[in-house]
């Protein structure tokens, strides 16, 4: 009747009654998985435990929170997965029933979005929808005849973006954040412009990672799923040396949440406009082209694997390309 199934470091049990919906949970260790479904299952056999919770009364909501709970948490990069669900189960969409939900109600989401972010972020929440039923569907038991997300076109994402940082622009955002009260903020985005890391890769940074005497920064795991180096430059090693060391052993100790207020309210200061953080990674890596590096050396300092994704990085300013054509 228990069926036992391990997904990253989390053990899954799944519990089938004929004619009802599994009855899942998911814990860290199978021992609590089999102890935990032993006493499900003599609690069913003695009658104590009559119907599992039908999921015709399921909202979208539910399912949402459960894949957020069970899938989401497993994943590397779940926290921002996790933020892009919390948005999607405050809209109305989230209360519709399973067994009511259409794809008109998935086209009408669509459109409300497109008014409101970008078409690649309305792609991301819409494919999370998509997993989240098909999972409900395929492992939860969950009857629906079809995945309506599936029905829907979605949004034809806008080309990759080429905002660069003028000089006057990159002086203006330095000087607004340190007005900041968080006074690791122009060390972060000086840092995310001389070495070009990822947002959540510098925000998981810790100290202990750092290496200043050999200038190099450990990435235990990025985005692409392995470690690696970033050499550090002269300008990031004397920033770095003159950073205070928080008790959390973090470079800086700041969360996305806080992160993403700091971000905005530092560009409102000066009226920098259509510039997004991500933007310095573009920044920093258009950079290192214009400093002389190959394709090779940069792809190791970014940890690109696709080399052809550095196109969309290099915009080289026309105006340096001709001083050095003579």
């Amino acid at each position: 009747m228990a069926a036992f199934r391990k997904r990253k470091d989390k053990w899954h049990v799944q519990i089938r009654k004929s004619g009802t919906a599994p009855l899942t949970k998911t814990f860290t260790h199978k021992k609590d998985a089999q102890q935990w479904a032993n006493e499900i299952e003599r609690k069913i056999d003695q009658g104590l435990i009559l119907e599992l919770s039908h999921p015709d009364y399921e909202t979208l909501s539910q399912i949402l929170e459960r894949y957020k709970n069970e899938i989401t948490i497993t994943k590397r990069g779940g926290h921002i997965e996790a933020y892009r669900l919390a948005k999607i189960m405050r809209d109305r969409i989230a209360e519709i029933k399973l067994s009511q939900l259409s794809a008109m109600h998935i086209a009408d989401y669509r459109d409300r979005r497109l008014k409101q972010v970008s078409a690649c972020s309305v792609v991301k929440e819409m494919t999370l929808i998509s997993l989240s039923l098909d999972i409900a569907r395929k492992e939860w038991g969950v009857p629906m005849r079809s995945n309506v997300v599936r029905d829907v076109k979605k949004p034809q994402p806008e080309r990759g973006r080429d905002r660069r940082l003028s000089s006057e622009e990159h002086t203006l955002l330095l000087r607004s954040c340190s007005k900041s009260s968080n006074h690791w903020l122009t060390a972060l985005v000086t840092i995310a412009i001389e070495t070009g890391m990822r947002r959540g890769e510098m925000l998981s940074l810790s100290w202990e990672d750092v290496d200043l005497d050999l200038r190099v920064a450990h990435l235990n795991m990025t985005k692409n799923g392995s470690s690696r180096n970033v050499p550090l430059s002269s300008e990031a090693i004397t920033l770095l040396r003159s950073l205070p060391h928080d008790i959390s052993g973090y470079v800086f100790p700041i969360t996305f949440a806080s992160l993403r207020g700091l971000w905005n309210r530092a560009c409102k200061r000066i009226g920098i406009t259509d510039l997004h953080f991500h933007d310095l990674r573009h920044e920093a890596t258009s950079r290192f082209f214009e400093k002389g590096l190959n394709v090779i050396e940069v792809a190791t300092i970014t940890g690109h694997k696709d080399l052809r994704m550095l196109q969309r990085y290099t915009h080289l300013r026309a105006e340096d390309l001709a001083k050095k054509l003579g």
